[in-house]
């Protein structure tokens, strides 16, 4: 896994690196970090609030912590915690929620996380990332650790295919075009709707719209003039996101598009005001309309 291979490379040079889990490490895989330093290791326990308020406190001796859980818990559960103790307190701590939206399949509706872009959006001057790869969930690792301040990383457990090469750079608050359209751009958030946006594009070149994928990458901040120089290309705009269209990437873009006059057509797809359920991923993608069917479908719809 990029995250904990990353975290493990950075702590053979800096010893200021140290991890926090909620008795998670198997879904996290940051047992591998435990073995090799254990001394800058700490498993709270199921007690995640507890655990923002230990990195907070460890934030204060100059270390660089890292605390992760499933993103239902390190968004719901600890969000007052993570607010106050952390972001408004101005410490250094770094947030991963794992398992973001539809992935979290068999652990059903309790542990799906569809709201915690939303909520991580609203507090002052945090960076929210959801990498689309491993190379760019790497890279964003490393950058969080370089910089002070709070960050949230929203990242599946389960495999999921490259898209950059290893060396790529990155940026917070740059977005990178993966695919340019003449008549749609896809401004797609995460591996999931990445891919999702990507395999759209071919079925509609079959039918002769020309449909471009813009990689958000980072929630907050956003990159606006990505955003702007895409919809000024292609007559139509759809926003995907594996979580609440309200408040999230859907409610960001709308809100960029609207204040600068933007004239293009524009359509959110993502969670519509629900609660998940249990289900393979495949039918959970469909279930809740993230599915390429529905991609195409929305496009074809705007253009027509």
């Amino acid at each position: 896994m990029a995250y904990v291979d990353t975290l493990v490379d950075l702590a053979k040079n800096n010893k200021n690196i140290v991890v926090l889990e909620a008795d998670l490490m198997s879904c996290t895989n940051t047992g591998v970090f435990k073995k090799i330093y254990p001394d800058q290791f700490f498993n709270v326990g199921i007690s995640e609030a507890n655990m923002v308020g230990i990195a907070s406190g460890l934030s204060t001796l100059g270390k660089i912590p890292f605390a992760a859980s499933f993103g239902c818990f390190a968004s719901r559960r600890v969000f007052d915690q993570f607010f106050l103790s952390a972001n408004y307190a101005k410490l250094n701590v770094k947030l991963t929620g794992t398992d973001p939206g539809v992935t979290a399949a068999f652990n059903g509706g309790t542990h799906m996380p569809f709201e915690d872009l939303a909520m991580m959006r609203t507090v002052p001057g945090l960076t929210v990332i959801e990498p689309s790869d491993p190379s760019s969930c790497a890279a964003f690792v490393r950058l969080m650790a370089e910089e002070y301040g709070c960050h949230y990383l929203r990242i599946p457990r389960k495999p999921v295919p490259f898209l950059y090469p290893e060396n790529e750079k990155f940026q917070f608050g740059k977005a990178k075009v993966l695919k340019e359209g003449k008549d749609l751009c896809f401004m797609a958030l995460g591996s999931l709707m990445v891919n999702q946006s990507l395999k759209a594009c071919e079925t509609l070149a079959a039918s002769g719209i020309s449909a471009g994928v813009l990689d958000v990458l980072t929630l907050k901040p956003i990159d606006r003039d990505a955003i702007l120089e895409q919809a000024g290309k292609v007559r139509a705009v759809i926003s995907a996101e594996n979580a609440q269209i309200d408040g999230g990437l859907g409610g960001a873009v709308a809100e960029i598009l609207a204040e600068n006059g933007c004239r293009c057509r524009f359509a959110r797809i993502g969670i519509r005001d629900e609660f998940g359920e249990v289900g393979t991923q495949d039918y959970l993608v469909n279930r809740f309309g993230l599915d390429v069917g529905s991609l195409v479908k929305k496009a074809q719809e705007l253009l027509s």
